[in-house]
């Protein structure tokens, strides 16, 4: 029987983990459950990511605080990745910290037989369980239908019909969840002659578990070790896990195909609308073609439906700085204000319309299903790199934020692919650059027309994330002839059918990505601009007096004067000082001291690069609240008198950012996930090196 948790005489916890196969709505179903009331996290001691909810039910006028962990998708209890392994230890392991009182199991109706083999194995566990049957809506759309009585009876736990995209079916779900469940009392298949001597040897020394869980723990102990004594007696006995594993699934496959033959009119195979459109998709020529105008089409609208939205964001803060110079006294508290802590806000908030418009993107491609169409057809591209189409997941999702596209790659079996993969991840194009890229493309590429409905401007972007997919194919080739592995890889994907995006999903998911973007990209940059404004609003000992001193009889008209007391200012100031040290070496890239501040504090995060260059253009001018690209394109070389962000400066900036791995976060989780510094050591010192080099042609072809 489930064991719940009492707080009180009113409140009880319960701990619901939702299982299943990839693919089968599983996410979809957790939102459904638990709205926004979210968060993630990681498991503990691993980086696999995390996902909880909550919600609070009603029985019999007491209230249960329901707790959802949506586990990794695993086709069985035998994991075959790290995601996989993590899933199998929670429902496996009674001793795990997030071991649940209740599993729902989630299962596509239109595919019940692929999903039946991981629910029979937990119900053999011995597990409080619920099958959910989910997108029953389809399934019914097609004229079939299922016996869910007759499959409640054979397998001994409640068989509820549900459709997460259209809501219909969770309440009778979250009934069944309050209810105090016992496990099934049918055994969906015989164990008693799958290694029973091994079996048998470990319960005499006091091992009473059921016959299947402890089944499960042998194998568990065969493959991570710490019971010495279980391992000595499973030796003893000769227990052979694969061929344990091996008849087990012999066993359960009869026992699905019959069950489904009895309790269903389900015929295998994707729907025909499916086939005709793969047909297509997933062609060998037409198939990449359409993807490229896929991501065309994303880009061009990453800029022009961003536009209004952004136009509006910049307009507010620059009357909301003016009304500040205005109304406030002047001081350094209004300084910080205006210059530190509106500047680095303004850099934040104005890209908040192209960040959620590309996890948007990325999202309804994931719930159309065509995401995995794309796995597929790059797969065979991809293993003359060294990778398989799994790769191709962490990749995409590296076009968002690379640090969790770097957990992700725990799919990959193979460690050589899963290690060449987590070391390209970095160079694909993030959200965190894209307000990089959205100002230098504004600032170097023209705003004209190009085949009509595209512009120059979102093909540069394009072209761009193109760029650093190709490098790191590129550098993957050469990790492939100096990474040694023997071990060879497999690439098993199902294939979904293709469905309506649900959309509630699509902005719970913009609305989370959002939402990290803000309070820790945000945090990040909005201190790092404070602490920016200190430095050029200070200098060392009384340097700002001698300035103000060196043009205190100057003819100069007054306008002219302060601009240059204020630039001059800037130059002492700390910050300039920092700058002026590290000048001689960006100089031949093009940059001068304010762009290497930008460059130094962009290792934190890189869109600080953003709000570095609003701080240090917004010094000393209260009264200039332009926007930042206006005040960029404005400023001139003092040694020379042309623009400083000439075509040849702004294109190295943007193959600079494209290629430097100017992430701390991204640093940190690779030396998780390879368990050690020198894959991210190597890793940054590569990366910086090929901006260096690569913006250094790029400046010196162009100049």
């Amino acid at each position: 029987m489930s064991t719940v948790a009492e707080t009180n005489s009113s409140t009880r916890h319960l701990k619901v983990a939702l299982a299943g196969k990839p693919n089968c709505g599983k996410s979809t179903l957790f939102n459904a459950l638990t709205g926004l009331n979210q968060k993630t996290g990681n498991f503990p001691g691993v980086t696999v990511d995390k996902k909880t909810g909550s919600a609070r039910l009603k029985k019999n006028g007491k209230t249960i605080e329901a707790e959802y962990i949506d586990l990794p998708g695993t086709y069985s209890l035998y994991p075959k990745s790290i995601d996989e392994e993590v899933a199998c230890e929670v429902l496996s392991d009674p001793d795990n910290p997030d071991h649940p009182d209740l599993v729902i199991i989630v299962a596509d109706a239109t595919n019940l037989k692929r999903c039946l083999f991981i629910a029979t194995q937990i119900i053999d566990l011995g597990m409080p369980s619920i099958l959910a049957l989910n997108m029953i809506d389809e399934l019914k759309k097609s004229g079939q239908q299922i016996d869910t009585q007759k499959l409640s009876e054979r397998l001994g736990i409640p068989v509820v019909e549900v459709s997460a995209r259209e809501g219909t079916g969770i309440e009778a779900l979250e009934q069944l969840i309050v209810k105090d469940l016992e496990p099934s009392s049918v055994h969906t298949i015989g164990l008693s002659e799958i290694e029973s001597d091994a079996i048998n040897a470990l319960r005499a020394s006091g091992k009473n578990f059921p016959l299947y869980r402890l089944l499960h723990y042998a194998q568990r102990v065969m493959r991570k070790g710490g019971d010495e004594e279980a391992k000595k007696i499973l030796a003893a006995q000769k227990f052979n896990s694969i061929r344990a594993q091996s008849e087990e699934s012999m066993l359960r496959y009869a026992f699905i195909g019959e069950l489904v033959r009895a309790c269903s009119g389900i015929s295998p195979g994707s729907s025909e609308m499916t086939r005709k459109i793969d047909r297509v998709l997933t062609h060998k020529f037409w198939g990449y073609i359409f993807f490229i105008v896929i991501l065309l089409l994303i880009f061009q609208s990453i800029f022009s439906l961003a536009t209004y939205p952004m136009d509006w964001i910049e307009q507010g803060f620059s009357a909301l700085g003016t009304w500040c110079v205005q109304t406030l006294p002047q001081g350094e508290l209004t300084d910080l204000l205006v210059n530190g802590l509106l500047a680095g806000l303004s850099g934040v908030l104005v890209f908040i319309p192209q960040i959620a418009l590309l996890f948007m993107f990325i999202a309804i491609l994931e719930d159309t299903g065509y995401m995995a169409r794309v796995s597929f057809i790059m797969d065979k591209l991809m293993r003359r790199f060294g990778l398989n189409g799994r790769s191709v997941i962490p990749l995409i999702g590296g076009m968002a934020c690379a640090v969790p596209a770097i957990m992700s790659t725990r799919t990959i079996t193979s460690w050589k692919e899963r290690l060449i993969t987590i070391f390209i991840t970095p160079l694909m194009s993030c959200s965190a650059r894209l307000p990089v890229y959205t100002l230098l493309v504004a600032l170097t590429i023209p705003d004209k027309p190009f085949l009509g409905i595209f512009t120059y401007q979102g093909l540069a972007m394009m072209a761009l994330y193109v760029l650093g997919f190709f490098t790191a194919l590129i550098s993957a080739l050469v990790l492939k002839w100096l990474v040694k592995a023997r071990e060879k890889s497999f690439f098993i994907m199902e294939l979904p059918v293709y469905r309506m995006p649900q959309w509630k999903t699509v902005f719970l998911t913009i609305y989370e990505k959002v939402k990290v973007f803000l309070f820790d990209a945000g945090k990040v940059i909005i201190a790092i601009s404070i602490v920016l404004w200190v430095l050029v609003s200070h200098a060392p000992g009384d340097s700002f007096r001698q300035v103000e001193r060196k043009y205190a009889t100057s003819s100069l008209p007054e306008e002219e004067k302060q601009a240059h007391i204020a630039s001059e200012k800037l130059e002492t100031s700390y910050a300039g000082r920092l700058g002026k040290t590290i000048e001689p070496v960006i100089r031949p890239l093009g940059y001068d001291w304010k762009i290497g501040i930008s460059l130094i504090t962009s290792f934190a995060a890189r869109e600080v690069f953003v709000g570095t260059m609003a701080t240090i253009y917004g010094a000393g001018s209260e009264n200039d609240m332009r926007p930042i690209r206006e005040r960029m394109r404005s400023q001139t070389d003092p040694r020379t008198g042309q623009k400083v962000y000439t075509a040849a400066t702004g294109f190295s900036l943007l193959i600079f950012y494209a290629f430097a791995l100017q992430c701390m976060s991204t640093i940190a989780v690779v030396r998780r996930e390879t368990k050690g510094w020198k894959w991210p050591v190597i890793q940054f010192l590569y990366m910086g090196g090929l901006a260096y080099f690569a913006s250094f042609v790029t400046y010196q072809l162009l100049k």
